[in-house]
């Protein structure tokens, strides 16, 4: 078992805008992700299934070029190799939920917490 106090996870640099902080266990990724008003995720796709909650704020998702309006109590669940993209309506805070674990995030990011 870990305690995890985010505050002292270094915040990591996704895009202009975009800061998370996140942890990694053997089996998800948690990316608690901060986006200022207008920043953009381009399109991408990955091999993890993905759920995106919405805590505060409101965001576009495009998935596979339909465009959806996510904002709290909406909750996306993404599978795996879905090409999606975001953009920052309002400044927000989401919690992004990946699994298995983002190799990605374990291989580009210091300081995060694997079990």
């Amino acid at each position: 078992m870990r305690l995890i106090d985010l505050d002292d996870l270094e915040e990591q640099y996704l895009a202009t805008g975009v800061l998370a902080r996140i942890v990694n266990t053997r089996n998800v990724s948690v990316a608690h992700v901060k986006l200022a008003a207008g920043a953009t995720i381009t399109e991408h796709m990955h091999d993890q299934e993905q759920v995106v909650n919405v805590v505060s704020g409101e965001l576009e998702q495009t998935v596979n070029g339909k465009k959806m309006t996510l904002q709290p109590g909406r909750v996306l669940v993404l599978p795996p190799r879905v090409r999606h993209s975001l953009h920052a309506l309002k400044d927000c805070y989401i919690l992004d939920v990946l699994s298995p674990a983002s190799k990605d995030f374990k291989d580009n990011h210091r300081n995060v917490t694997r079990q």
